[in-house]
């Protein structure tokens, strides 16, 4: 009895425990409801306070906040589940838009120290409206460029530079271009990269990573994706261990995108394949084909008009265009009537690979050998003789402010009244056609060996593009043929009619013993070692020049009837004969201005005794007197036959000699303007 009243006792203590235990919570909840209210009467809660609608209506856990109050956890409240995402059909209905975002990865992607609203500025509070603008990256990467962006994670804060070029690359490609007036680009930041996963290329979490790339490319281009898969470089892709292949960006660039078939998208290609094929892309760019694609000629062949953009094989695969069994069906697309020796043409004909390109590699260095030579021989030649005229000038005494000074005398003009005719109207025409027609091939053909120059492209744009050039090119070459070899023509049917011509005579320009023997002295007198040789009619460099033409005018004029007309010699010519005639045509071309504007002007116009200007091809006379100094043989020799009074004419007048200097000066000008030209280009890409 006494137990059950003991039990009965606790029990009561532990009811009245429980009881006053509820009634405490009960109490406490009381109070801070009371609290509560009286707080929001006084307006305490900042987040209701905030609202601008006391009406809307909020899902559980949404909240209200500022701009300044929302942080990076507030936004994956809602973005960072899993599957989060809205609908897009008509009445809630199917496809969803997936907005949930995997705050792992973005934590660690190139963008992880950024805020949300970073990049979508435009949220002003939480919650945020429902159309957002789509983040502008173009603007925030080229504001790297001025330090105005956010602050960079560490490794792009060396790689500012990089970023704004290639974000300003992207927006001249063809994937920046708008679909149409309201639509938005052809393939914005996110289609490439993704909106929250960017990372380094050389990461292979990226997209953009070479593994990777195919694939994010091929979500828009999906019949070069198939293509590429079956291609050289799309197997050995699956097969790295047998070396590095090429991707979508290894070929197109990353952002250079340029529209199929211009002429940018030929450049970017074209460099980019010499990545990996650097000597192929050297040797191909050495060629009429690749020279003429850079300046955006769109009939001749390109990489992808031989090989295959996309499908790609090796060259003893039966199904590589430039196979054996391929190759003639490859060329007639371009060269219809080609017959079947005309795949001999090298179209990578590399001037260094002796086993591929013997006759290449021997023209090559006959050609350069004979540049070299001739260009250090006239070259020491023109020095010392500058250096010897100039030596050779009696000194004078000048007083300036009192003080006596010894200088060199100047030059002296001579003004006898009586002129020596040296050079006929006829003579003077030809030359006239020669030196414009020369000046013309030189601007025109420069511009194709030296295509990549940025003088090149400009000069093409000015002329219209690759057609109007060619027109003007082939105008300019038929004007020198017919004035170099119709002169020759007419010299003969002449002489053909003196019987009593002497072949090695004074008067004529083939070279004779006496032209050696002047050209010793002419050295001995340079160092001192003699007296100057005293010329006739024609000196021995002058002899040079006359016969330099020709061989220039025989080499290029057949080298470039070949290739004007290689529709026709295709059809019976070898292929590497329009190897050979390229090589041979441009570096003619070239030994022929830089002998012809440095060495032929300085003869005629830039020595002491002649600077700055020789007007003798312009006026056809020269000053009796001067006629006497620089050819005292022929003088003497007139003037003992009784012939000299006979070549006496007129002065002439002040009028006809400005206008000589203002065409001279001008020819000179622009000769030079060339020269310099031609010497970036040199310096710029080489010979060959």
């Amino acid at each position: 009895m006494m137990q059950l009243m003991q039990q009965a006792y606790k029990g009561h203590r532990m009811n009245k425990r429980y009881a006053f235990a509820v009634f405490f919570l009960l109490a406490s909840l009381l109070l801070s409801s009371v609290s509560q209210a009286e707080s929001i009467q006084q307006g305490g809660v900042k987040q209701q306070a905030v609202a601008t609608n006391a009406n809307q209506k909020m899902l559980p856990g949404e909240k209200k906040l500022k701009k300044s109050q929302i942080r990076n956890s507030d936004c994956l409240d809602c973005h960072g589940q899993k599957g989060f995402a809205v609908p897009t059909g008509k009445n809630g209905t199917p496809p969803y838009r997936h907005l949930d975002v995997n705050a792992y990865a973005l934590k660690n992607s190139v963008h992880g120290q950024y805020g949300c609203l970073d990049c979508h500025a435009d949220i002003k509070k939480l919650p945020h409206k429902k159309d957002l603008k789509t983040v502008d990256c173009v603007s925030c990467h080229l504001k790297q460029g001025e330090g105005t962006a956010p602050e960079r994670v560490k490794w792009l804060t060396t790689d500012t530079v990089g970023v704004v070029i290639q974000t300003k690359r992207y927006q001249h490609s063809v994937h920046a271009q708008k679909k149409g007036a309201d639509a938005g680009t052809n393939a914005s930041c996110e289609d490439c990269h993704t909106a929250h996963y960017v990372f380094r290329s050389d990461d292979t979490r990226s997209t953009s990573h070479k593994l990777n790339a195919p694939h994010t490319c091929g979500k828009c281009h999906q019949k070069e994706l198939s293509e590429y898969q079956q291609s050289i470089h799309g197997a050995s892709l699956r097969t790295p261990w047998k070396g590095d292949s090429a991707t979508c960006t290894d070929c197109h660039s990353a952002h250079e995108i340029g529209e199929k078939g211009a002429t940018k998208a030929n450049r970017v290609i074209t460099q980019q394949c010499g990545n990996c094929h650097g000597k192929e892309a050297r040797s191909y760019k050495a060629t009429t084909h690749g020279q003429l694609a850079w300046l955006g000629n769109k009939d001749v062949a390109q990489c992808k008009d031989c090989h295959n953009p996309h499908s790609t094989h090796k060259v003893d695969s039966p199904l590589a265009m430039v196979s054996k069994e391929n190759i003639l069906k490859t060329c007639q697309k371009c060269h219809e009537d080609a017959g079947e020796d005309f795949t001999n043409f090298r179209a990578h004909a590399d001037m260094g690979d002796y086993e591929r390109n013997p006759g290449v590699w021997w023209l090559g260095r006959f050609m350069i050998a004979i540049i070299i030579l001739t260009l250090l021989f006239f070259y020491s030649h023109s020095m010392l003789w500058f250096w010897r005229e100039l030596k050779s000038r009696p000194y004078e005494t000048i007083v300036v402010d009192g003080k006596r000074f010894r200088v060199r005398a100047k030059r002296i003009k001579h003004d006898s009244g009586k002129h020596f005719r040296r050079f006929s109207w006829q003579w003077r025409l030809n030359h006239w056609a020669l030196a414009l027609s020369v000046m013309t091939l030189t601007l025109t053909g420069m511009v194709v060996m030296f295509p990549e120059t940025g003088w090149a492209m400009f000069v093409i744009k000015m002329l219209g593009g690759t057609t109007g050039f060619g027109y003007v090119h082939r105008t300019a070459a038929v004007v020198f043929l017919l004035a170099v070899f119709g002169h020759g023509l007419i010299v003969l049917y002449k002489l053909r009619k003196d019987k009593d011509f002497d072949w090695f005579g004074p008067d004529s320009l083939l070279p004779r013993k006496r032209d050696w023997q002047d050209m010793k002295g002419q050295f001995k007198w340079f160092f001192g070692k003699g007296e100057a040789p005293r010329f006739d009619r024609w000196a021995y460099w002058e002899k040079f020049d006359y016969w330099a033409v020709y061989w220039g005018a025989f080499i290029i004029g057949l080298s470039g009837i070949i290739l004007w007309f290689s529709p026709f010699f295709s059809r019976f010519l070898p292929g590497w004969v329009f190897n050979l005639s390229t090589l041979a045509h441009g570096l003619e071309a070239f030994l022929a201005v830089m002998t012809l504007f440095v060495v032929h002007f300085f003869n005629n116009h830039f020595r002491p005794s002649k600077f700055p200007l020789d007007t003798v091809m312009f006026t056809g006379s020269w000053d009796l007197e001067e006629f006497k100094e620089e050819r005292p043989e022929e003088y003497e020799r007139l003037k003992a036959n009784g012939e000299l009074e006979k070549r006496l004419v007129t002065p002439p007048s002040k009028q006809f000699k400005t206008v000589s200097y203002v065409l001279g000066f001008t020819l000179l000008g622009i000769g030079l303007i060339l020269l310099i030209l031609v010497i970036i280009g040199f310096f710029h890409r080489g010979l060959v």
